[in-house]
């Protein structure tokens, strides 16, 4: 979340940034700094109490031993007021902080200055554009009828078993998913990156440290019995390793890289786009995550668009880079990049990764600090990218790469498949 103190430093800023996201926080920065004013006068007036009471018991002791017990006994019953003014101060206190707490968490983050301001992805740049159009052959198919045809992707028995938007991968299809995720952590891991492999359910406390509570409740799927969420992301177990921790001025940058099945309800998703693997339920993705100290993390994520770019390259596939504009970008974003393939069978762009620099954002609801050069106490930045998701890179493969009667393998897979083509 937002600190408090950019919100008292400068709260025009911090509306007129929001604005770009299409929020109008003034109402919200308004209580929020009429909040922290009643907070540092309840604090006064309390410092103010105890020195009474201080003085009070002081008194108290003098009289008494003096004999004085009339007076000693009238003493003790203004201490007495004094300290339950003083806990109805600190219960006013606590309900007056739960409730900043309450508004500051829904402060989306401001955008960085390269952010421009837009209603939704049709406003979105484009600032870069790769790979090869691939040559498709005549009655080229889309990748739900490549899945029937060579019996890879079991779309309707996923509905048998679970329901729509969770597929059942068989046979070669089944092994191109392996593949493709161990590719990817072995991409990752020659670059620097340490892989974990989290747990697939969260805590509260870890929806809370990312972001995704108290926003996204709709779009998770939640397990009530025990009070755990599904993870939409790896995002989320991973960046959490750091709640609560302090790091040294030494220990960056911090770099680690995970596999996990996600799960997302995507409630209110409806429409032409939702067919065969372009948006499920069920899907897996490989992330990256790193920490970083505030004046080292844009030069972190030009390195990881970089590093998503590379990996790209490395399938042979059309993409492009885009540049979120406000009305498209996350809750807790401060700038974020898209990579999309070029399906030429749909005739449509997929989105296949987001990398993003959240800057304090998360790292102040995670307590995530660090101590600097001086000694003194600071918060990190956060920055995660999907390295990469597999639905869409599996539907561009399969439509991009299809030949007559067969569908080619990229040589980049080959050794992890164990094969060169699905025929």
């Amino acid at each position: 979340m937002l600190t408090l103190k950019a919100l008292r430093e400068d709260p025009e800023k911090v509306i007129a940034k929001l604005v770009v996201k299409n929020f109008d926080a003034r109402a919200i920065v308004e209580k929020v700094i009429a909040l922290d004013d009643h907070r540092k006068a309840l604090q006064q007036e309390s410092d103010a109490l105890l020195g009474e009471q201080k003085k009070k018991a002081a008194e108290i002791g003098g009289l008494m031993k003096e004999g004085r017990r009339e007076e000693a006994e009238e003493a003790k019953k203004a201490v007495a007021a004094l300290k339950e003014r003083s806990n109805a101060l600190l219960a006013e206190a606590e309900d007056n902080n739960k409730e900043l707490q309450n508004q500051l968490v829904l402060l989306p983050n401001m955008p960085c200055d390269l952010v421009i301001p837009g209603k939704g992805a049709e406003d979105n740049q484009v600032v870069k554009m790769g790979g090869i159009d691939p040559v498709l052959p005549e009655g080229a198919l889309p990748h739900w009828d490549l899945a029937r045809k060579y019996d890879i992707i079991d779309f309707d028995l996923g509905v048998k078993l679970t329901g729509a938007g969770f597929p059942v991968y068989k046979g070669k299809g089944a092994k191109l998913q392996r593949a493709l995720i161990n590719y990817f952590l072995d991409f990752n891991t020659a670059a620097g990156y340490r892989e974990v492999e989290p747990p697939v359910m969260v805590n509260a406390a870890s929806g809370f440290g990312t972001g995704q509570l108290p926003d996204k409740e709709a779009q998770m799927y939640y397990v009530g019995l025990d009070d755990f969420y599904l993870v939409p992301t790896a995002e989320v177990p991973v960046t959490n390793i750091y709640r609560d921790v302090i790091l040294q001025n030494g220990d960056f940058p911090q770099k680690l890289t995970a596999y996990t099945p996600c799960f997302r309800r995507e409630a209110g998703s409806y429409g032409k786009d939702v067919r065969g693997l372009n948006r499920l339920h069920q899907f897996d993705k490989v992330e990256i995550v790193r920490i970083e100290r505030p004046e080292d993390s844009y030069a972190a994520l030009d390195e990881m668009v970089a590093h998503v770019e590379r990996l790209v390259n490395s399938l042979g596939l059309r993409y492009r880079i885009l540049r979120l504009c406000g009305g498209d970008m996350s809750f807790t974003s401060a700038i974020t990049y898209d990579f999309e393939l070029w399906s030429a069978a749909q005739g449509r762009w997929l989105e296949i990764s987001s990398v993003s620099n959240f800057e304090s954002y998360q790292a102040n609801r995670l307590h995530c600090r660090y101590k600097d050069e001086s000694g003194k106490m600071q918060i990190c930045h956060t920055l995660n990218g999907s390295s990469l998701a597999l639905p869409r890179v599996v539907a561009a493969l399969l439509e991009d790469n299809q030949k007559d009667g067969y569908i080619e393998i990229p040589e980049v897979l080959r050794p992890y498949t164990g094969f060169d083509r699905i025929d």
